[in-house]
């Protein structure tokens, strides 16, 4: 069961998804992806995402998430909303 609730946009190849603050820190698994991405917070947030071998960085900002590669959200306070370009 993924710790995110999903909703299809008008463009099939951005998904928004919504990261409740309920989630906990261990259902944020570190994981890969089979196609590159690039990740964009809806709103501020002190939510970060880490890549692997690098240090977590801010949400607030758009980020490249290669295909294959580990990476991991860390949680911040309240929800977290993000689209996801499957470029």
């Amino acid at each position: 069961m993924n710790p995110y609730t999903e909703n299809i946009t008008n463009n099939e190849s951005i998904v928004e998804r919504l990261f409740e603050e309920s989630c906990t820190q261990e259902e944020l698994l570190w994981h890969r992806d089979p196609e590159d991405r690039i990740i964009e917070s809806i709103g501020n947030t002190d939510w970060m995402i880490q890549l692997d071998n690098e240090l977590p960085i801010s949400l607030n900002q758009s980020v490249r998430v290669p295909k294959e590669t580990w990476h991991r959200l860390i949680k911040g306070t309240g929800d977290l909303k993000i689209l996801v370009n499957l470029k």
